[in-house]
């Protein structure tokens, strides 16, 4: 919801600026997610929870302020002109579905004179994005923008024997609403209808055939309740979602229907004109005792571990609307350990029913920072998950190769699942989907990686290294079966610009580092070729760790048509890995570290520049030195790669480094000879290679 600040202050004497308001209202728990300037002033941008209804209001938002920073609300000042003749007498008001409408109030105005909105009002509702259509219908926005109530007005003089009736709708019934769509009602939907027709759908939006037009002089104010059940049926039903059914579905207040109907009358008197008549028609079948709830500071310092002075509880409750009374023989003792203060829950706040709710308000209102930490008394020892400590370990490892940590949430679309899913596998299908693109439990990590990135580059962040540990869904045999994987997604540069070195695009080779990386924590991976219809051709391979025990993983660069499709136009690479082998390989490895002295003799190293055919890997080359069983070997890494200049077609250039260390004497010339030809020898007659001059 967007909140003026200007409008905020006229209902509470504010001295913080827009931009400390919005920390203290977030910290508060009402999430302010941007401040922006507009023609009226400072525009709050406010995240409402579904249980705050009150909060879908400039008033409800001032009790928020108010109960911050201990200030009193203003309350409304109406001054209304009636006349002496009675709404009564013009109209009246029947609810034939109590159980759908609870309560509803009807205004006359007449020799009202619609146009355009003055410049005040007009520019108050451009600023919360409402358009503005003429004075009388621009009067009661600014009403259900002000007081979290909304209204109706209606053309008096097109409703047939200028009466009301609330009902259900007949079958078949059809209706044109403002949008000029006809729609086809079904009979759990409530209707507000004349005498002859339903003139609107009750709580989401007016007829066309009684809208207010330029020609309008007589109108009916509607301010009423209805069910927000029936309400949110009945938007969803027919696909109409309007700020009115937003507020009706979260449940609006039903005393606040007469006292904005009285401010929708006085301001249209002030920018319209017109005649009011004497009080108001108002149906109200059944109204609701307000609840007793209670407080104790007992059991405040049970949920909280910390106490709050008498004082802060009473200003915050107060403020809120509560109206806390002490009670018992402890009243007139402050600080007093048995305090219990009995409150009335006011109409707005419906979501507060206990008393620990009472104490969120209080603690939210407190500020939670000023409540130490501390941990609830456990009943059992705590005792961490199996794998815990080397999954820290690995975890620490990829962030410091540079990625950040995601949660995704695993509700998916199936068409995109279908994309990344490995043949033969079930996926987990959610019976009642809360939506089309959120049907399937996710069968990859690589769906929601996917996604993420995907978010973050239609947001402007184009140099990407995220990961995620996270479950992955199937069914086998019928029955539901949860894999941990290890999701890696990167894009973008991997190297800046600088004046020394030219950007450069991570590729497929910075992922395989970054993978071979985390393997040495495993005791390292091979890798070997794969074909995967969502990974390019030449850029994929399937992983395994060295010690064995198959498969762990896939690594690739995402296909041009996979990325088509998705419509992303930078490189994406993608890397999904088992958890459970990889951390048990991990931990195999640490079981065999064993303590070796500081070597006391120089490590050497020797380059091998190499011409191979483009069939042969790095991975055989390793294979085929370390085959020489030399002890002295430590370590094989390639350097350099080459293509083209003087290096035939159909071969490249590579060039190894290879490092031999001994603890028992400094090398000597003849050995690290013996070595290399040994190397050159085996690397020619098995691989066909060659030295480079």
């Amino acid at each position: 919801m967007k909140v003026l600040y200007r409008w905020l202050k006229e209902f509470v004497d504010l001295q913080a600026t827009a931009a400390e308001l919005r920390t203290r209202l977030s910290l508060a728990g009402v999430s302010i997610d941007s401040v922006e300037e507009s023609a009226a002033g400072p525009v709050l941008d406010a995240e409402i929870t579904a249980n705050r209804p009150d909060c879908l209001g400039h008033y409800g938002m001032a009790r928020e302020v108010a109960a911050i920073y201990r200030l009193p609300v203003k309350p409304l000042q109406l001054k209304l002109k009636e006349s002496a003749e009675k709404t009564s007498n013009i109209t009246r008001v029947e609810i034939e579905s109590p159980n759908l409408c609870g309560r509803y109030t009807a205004r006359v105005l007449r020799g009202v004179k619609i146009q355009p909105s003055p410049d005040w009002l007009r520019r108050r509702l451009e600023a919360i994005g409402q358009s503005s259509i003429n004075n009388v219908v621009d009067v009661t926005n600014y009403v259900m923008f002000e007081l979290g109530q909304p209204l109706h007005a209606f053309d008096l003089d097109k409703l047939s024997e200028r009466r009301i009736v609330v009902r259900r709708a007949k079958p078949g019934e059809r209706i044109r609403a403002l949008d000029n769509v006809e729609r086809t009602l079904t009979e759990g939907m409530c209707v507000i209808a004349d005498a002859t027709r339903a003139v609107a759908i009750a709580g989401v939006m007016g007829g066309a055939e009684s809208e207010i037009s330029f020609s309008s002089k007589n109108i009916l104010i509607e301010s009423a309740w209805f069910d927000p059940v029936s309400i949110r049926r009945t938007s969803k039903a027919l696909g109409l979602r309007t700020e009115a059914s937003y507020r009706f579905e979260r449940g609006s207040d039903p005393e606040m229907a007469e006292l904005a109907s009285r401010r929708a009358a006085e301001l249209i008197q002030q920018v319209a004109g017109g005649e009011l008549l004497s009080g108001a028609v108002d149906v109200y079948p059944k109204r609701e005792p307000a609840q007793k709830i209670e407080l104790s500071r007992k059991e405040l310092l049970r949920v909280m571990g910390a106490d709050v002075p008498d004082r802060d509880i009473e200003e915050i409750l107060t403020a809120l609307g509560f109206q806390p009374v002490r009670k018992g023989a402890n009243a007139a003792k402050p600080g007093s350990k048995d305090a219990v203060w009995q409150c009335e829950q006011p109409s707005w706040r419906q979501d507060v029913t206990r008393g620990i709710d009472l104490i969120e308000e209080v603690a939210r209102h407190y500020a939670y920072d000023k409540f130490p930490p501390r941990l609830p008394p456990a009943k059992q020892p705590a005792q961490r998950l199996p794998h815990a400590p080397v999954q820290d370990r690995l975890r620490e490892r990829v962030i410091a190769l540079g990625y950040q940590e995601i949660v995704e949430i695993p509700i998916v679309d199936s068409q995109r699942d279908a994309l990344f899913r490995p043949e033969r596998l079930v996926p987990a299908v959610i019976s009642n989907p809360l939506a089309e693109d959120a049907s399937m439990m996710r069968s990859t990590g690589t769906v929601s990686m996917i996604r993420a990135l995907e978010w973050n580059l239609n947001h402007g962040q184009r140099n990407l290294r995220l990961f995620e540990i996270g479950k992955t869904y199937e069914l086998r045999d019928g029955e539901p079966v949860e894999t941990t994987v290890l999701t890696l997604g990167a894009t973008g540069l991997t190297r800046e610009k600088t004046i020394h070195e030219a950007a450069r695009e991570f590729g497929f080779a910075d992922l395989k580092g970054d993978l071979d990386g985390i393997g040495e924590l495993a005791g390292g991976f091979t890798w070997q070729p794969t074909s995967l219809p969502w990974l390019a051709g030449g850029r994929a391979a399937q992983i395994s760790i060295e010690s064995g025990g198959g498969a762990v993983g896939v690594a690739g660069q995402l296909a041009r048509r996979v990325a088509e499709q998705l419509k992303l136009r930078q490189e994406i690479l993608v890397a999904e890995l088992r958890l459970e082998p990889l951390l048990v390989g991990i931990e195999a490895s640490l079981a065999g570290l064993r303590f070796n002295p500081l070597p006391r003799f120089p490590a050497v190293e020797r380059d091998f520049s190499l011409v191979l055919a483009d069939d042969v890997t790095f991975a055989q080359v390793a294979e085929t030195i370390r085959a020489l069983s030399i002890p002295e070997l430590r370590h094989i890494e390639a350097a350099d790669l080459f293509r083209g200049g003087q290096v035939p077609a159909g071969k490249f250039s590579l060039m190894i480094r290879v490092t031999f260390e001994s603890a028992q004497a400094t090398f000597t010339d003849a050995q690290l000879g013996d070595f290399s030809s040994r190397i050159v020898g085996a690397l020619q007659q098995r691989l066909g290679a060659t030295l480079r001059a």
